[in-house]
C-alpha cells in the first residue's frame, strides 16, 4: 500500500480545518485541495471550542443508492444481515441481555448487527426492518439505569465493561438521525455523564475497550455538536487519556488488525478537541507504520490474521472481515474530519478490491479472513501460517465467526451514506462514486436533489444532473482519485479542462438550475505497483480497480451445523432451517501459480482489457458476469504451490525455477475474484 506524506497531508488538513481558505469567483470551474472550511447553515456544525471540519455526513437516507450498490443493500436485506435476527442465537429475544436487565447473552452481537441493520432499514425504507430495529431501541431506552447507565451491566474483574456500549451509541446516533427521537439524546448524555463519575483507575481497563476508546470519543463529539452542553467536554480528555496511545512514535499499541483498523484515527478524532496537530499527524503516521510494515499488498488492506505478526507480512496473509468494514468507517470519518481525498480513495480501495469478496454473492455467507492471494478458501486449520488456528476461518460460513457475522452488516449502509456529503460552505461533495439520489439543503437552506448516473467502477463517466425549484449558487466538489490523470468536467455541454487534478477536488462554483448536468470523465489507464518487501511482486492496476489472476472455482456445498465449519461461540437459533443457510468451500479447478511477464517499467505486456456488457441484474463484482476481463502473460512456478498447512504458501523468490512456456492468462478485477492471486511474482525475459 502507498503511503502518505505525512507533511503535506497533515499540513492540508490543517488548512481544510481553519476558515481562512479563499473562495472561488462565481461560474468558475478550478481544482483545490480541500473544501472551504466554514460554518454550515443547514446541517449540524462541530461548536467551538471543537475545530470546524470541511465535510459532514448527510442523515441517513437522504443518499438512496442504485445500481450495482443498491442491489447489494437488496441482498443484504435477504441476506445474513437482514434474517441475522432469526438466525443467530445471540440475538434470540428470550433472555436478551438488550432487551431484559436479567438476560444473559447479546453482549456484543446484538450492537454490532443493530448499527447495521438500521443504516439498512432505513435506506432502504423498510418498514418491516424498521419495525425490527424498534423494538431494540425501545428496549434500550426503556431499560435505561438511575445512573445514567445504558444497556447491560457487564465487568472485567472489577471494572465496567463499555466496549458494547460505544457500539450501541452508534447505532442510537443513527435512530436518532432517522427519527428524532426525543429520547436519545438525554439517554446519550446521561450515560456520558455516568462515564466522567467513573475513576480512572478502572475506566476503559479492558482489551477491546482500551483500544477502541475513539468510538466513544465520536459519540461525545455527536452529541456535543447537538447540544453545546459543556458538561461533556472534560470527557474527551478523560476518553483520551485512558485509551491505548495510538501516538506512539515508530510502533502502534496493539497489534490486533480490528483494534488497529479503528483505534489508528483516535488521535484525529481528539484533535478536533485539542487542536493538537501532532494528534493529526499521529493518525497519518498508525496508518503507514501498519502498511510499511504489514500492508505492502494490493486491496488496501494488511496481514493480520487475528494479529499482525512479525516475518507474516506476504500476500498469503489476510484480515478479518470485521477489520476490513472497521477500516472503512474510519476512512469515512476521516474523510469529514480532514476533507483529505486520500481517504475516499482508500475507502474505494478497500470497499472494491477486497470487501466485495468476502462475502458469497448472495450475502448469505461470509468468511473470517480475505487475502490478496488466496487460491484455496476451505474450513481446515491453518496456523501458524494464519495466526487465530481455528476451524473455518478461510471457508464461507454464515457462522464463520461470532464477531464477522454481526459486524460486516455495517460496511455497505455506511459506505452509501458517505457517496455524498455536505461541505460546511453550504455546498455539496460527491466523494464515493456510485449511482445514487442525494436529496439535501445547500446556500441557504434551499433543497436539491443530485442525480448521479454510473456504472462506475466499470465506467469511467459520471453524470450528475441536479434538481431545483429554483436557481440556487452553492459549489459542487467533484473528488479526483489520485489515478485518474486527464480528469475534466462538461457543464451544460461546455468541456472545462482541470489539469493536474488527480488527489484533489474540482470545484464548481456556480449559480444552478434546474436539469443542469455535469459530466465527470475519470480516464482509467493501466497502472502498476512493485511491493519490494514482498519480494518485489506486482501488482495491476486499471483505474480503481486492482486485477487479479482468473482462477476457476469449485464450489463444494456443505452443512453449516457441521462442527468443522463453526466456531465453538457460534451458535443457530433453535428452529431454524440450517439446510437454507448453507457453509461454501472454494477450491481452484485450474491452475494459479503463475508469475506475471512484465516490461522494465513492470507493466505487464501486451496487457489488453476486453470490456464486456454491464450486467443486467446489477451483479458486476462475480467472476462470470463483471464487465472486464484482461489478457496478459505469464509462466507458471511448478513449485510454488500449498504450505504443510494445506495454505497457498508464500511468494516464491525470483530464483526459482520456472516454465520454459508462456502462458497466455487471464485476469480480471480482484474484486470479483473469491480465489485470487493479485500480487505477482515478476517475470521479465
Amino acid at each position: 500500500m502507498k503511503t502518505i506524506n505525512n507533511i503535506s497531508r497533515i499540513a492540508l488538513a490543517a488548512m481544510a480545518l481553519s476558515a481562512g481558505n479563499c473562495l472561488c469567483a462565481q461560474n468558475a470551474v478550478t481544482v483545490v485541495d480541500r473544501p472551504v472550511t466554514s460554518v454550515s447553515n443547514n446541517y449540524t456544525n462541530f461548536r467551538e471550542p471543537l475545530k470546524q471540519v470541511p465535510l459532514l455526513k448527510l442523515p441517513v437516507g437522504k443518499v438512496q443508492p442504485k445500481g450495482w450498490l443498491r442491489k447489494y443493500l437488496e441482498l443484504q436485506k435477504e441476506g445474513l444481515n437482514g434474517k441475522l435476527g432469526t438466525i443467530s442465537a445471540w440475538l434470540d429475544k428470550n433472555n436478551n441481555q438488550w432487551l431484559s436487565d436479567s438476560g444473559d447473552h447479546g453482549w456484543e452481537e446484538v450492537p454490532y448487527w443493530l448499527r447495521g441493520y438500521c443504516s439498512l432499514a432505513y435506506i432502504l425504507d423498510d418498514r418491516e426492518m424498521k419495525d425490527e430495529a424498534q423494538v431494540w431501541f425501545d428496549a434500550v431506552l426503556k431499560n435505561l439505569k438511575g445512573d445514567g447507565f445504558l444497556g447491560p451491566r457487564n465487568y472485567e474483574g472489577e471494572n465496567p465493561e463499555l466496549w458494547a456500549q460505544m457500539i450501541m451509541l452508534w447505532a442510537l446516533q443513527t435512530y436518532y438521525e432517522y427519527s428524532g427521537d426525543e429520547r436519545v439524546i438525554p439517554a446519550i448524555s446521561d450515560y456520558l455523564k455516568w462515564e466522567l463519575t467513573v475513576d480512572d483507575s478502572k475506566f476503559l481497563k479492558g482489551l477491546w475497550q482500551e483500544k477502541r476508546g475513539g468510538d466513544n470519543l465520536w459519540s461525545a463529539i455527536w452529541l456535543y455538536n447537538r447540544t453545546g452542553d459543556s458538561e461533556i467536554l472534560p470527557l474527551m480528555d478523560k476518553l483520551h487519556r485512558n485509551t491505548s496511545d495510538w501516538t506512539q512514535s515508530g510502533t502502534l499499541p496493539n497489534w490486533h488488525g480490528v483494534n488497529v483498523a479503528q483505534g489508528f484515527r483516535e488521535p484525529a478524532t481528539y484533535y478536533l478537541y485539542s487542536g493538537d496537530p501532532n494528534m493529526l499527524a499521529a493518525t497519518y503516521n498508525d496508518f503507514n507504520i501498519m502498511r510499511e510494515r504489514y500492508g505492502q499488498v494490493p486491496g488496501g488492506m494488511y496481514g493480520a490474521d487475528e494479529n499482525a505478526r512479525q516475518g507474516y507480512f506476504d500476500p498469503r496473509q489476510g484480515t478479518e472481515t470485521c477489520a476490513i468494514v472497521e477500516q472503512m468507517a474510519s476512512d469515512e470519518i476521516l474523510m469529514g474530519i480532514t476533507g483529505d481525498p486520500f481517504w475516499a480513495d482508500h475507502c474505494e480501495d478497500v470497499a472494491l478490491n477486497t470487501y466485495t469478496a468476502a462475502l458469497m454473492p448472495d450475502m448469505k455467507s461470509l468468511r473470517y479472513i480475505t487475502s490478496p492471494n488466496m487460491a484455496i478458501s476451505d474450513e481446515k486449520l491453518h496456523g501458524p501460517s494464519i495466526d487465530n488456528n481455528l476451524r473455518g476461518m478461510l471457508s464461507m460460513s454464515p457462522f464463520s465467526s461470532r464477531c464477522c457475522q454481526h459486524n460486516h452488516g455495517m460496511g455497505w449502509p455506511y459506505y452509501a451514506e458517505h457517496l455524498v456529503m455536505a461541505t460546511t460552505d453550504n455546498g455539496l461533495a460527491a466523494m464515493l462514486y456510485a449511482a445514487s439520489e442525494t436529496t439535501a439543503k445547500v446556500a441557504d437552506g434551499i433543497e436539491v436533489m443530485l442525480e448521479e448516473t454510473t456504472e462506475y467502477p466499470f465506467e469511467d463517466k459520471v453524470t450528475f444532473t441536479l434538481h431545483t425549484q429554483q436557481q440556487v449558487a452553492f459549489p459542487l466538489y467533484l473528488r479526483i482519485p489520485a489515478w485518474a490523470k486527464g480528469a475534466s468536467v462538461i457543464i451544460n455541454g461546455a468541456e472545462n479542462e482541470a489539469s493536474a487534478a488527480e488527489g484533489k477536488y474540482i470545484r464548481i462554483d456556480r449559480t444552478w438550475s434546474d436539469g443542469d448536468k455535469v459530466v465527470l470523465n475519470l480516464p482509467m489507464e493501466f497502472s502498476t505497483r512493485v511491493w519490494q518487501q514482498n519480494k518485489a511482486s506486482v501488482s495491476v492496476n486499471y483505474g480503481p480497480l486492482t486485477l487479479s489472476l482468473k482462477i476457476d472455482e469449485n464450489i463444494e456445498q456443505h452443512d453449516s451445523r457441521d462442527k468443522d465449519f463453526v466456531q465453538d461461540d457460534s451458535h443457530w437459533q433453535d428452529g431454524v432451517d440450517a439446510s437454507l443457510w448453507p457453509c461454501y468451500v472454494l477450491k481452484p479447478g485450474s491452475e494459479w501459480n503463475y508469475a506475471l511477464k512484465v516490461d522494465k517499467n513492470f507493466m505487464p505486456v501486451d496487457i489488453k482489457v476486453t470490456k464486456k456488457a454491464y450486467p443486467a441484474d446489477d451483479m458486476p463484482f462475480t467472476a462470470e458476469s463483471v464487465p472486464f476481463e484482461f489478457s496478459a502473460y505469464g509462466v507458471q512456478i511448478p513449485s510454488w504451490g500449498y504450505d504443510a498447512t494445506g495454505m497457498t504458501d508464500q511468494l516464491p523468490t525470483k530464483f526459482v525455477a520456472k516454465s520454459a512456456t508462456e502462458t497466455p492468462l487471464k485476469l480480471i478485477p480482484m474484486g470479483a475474484a473469491r480465489l485470487r492471486i493479485a500480487s505477482f511474482p515478476q517475470y521479465r525475459k
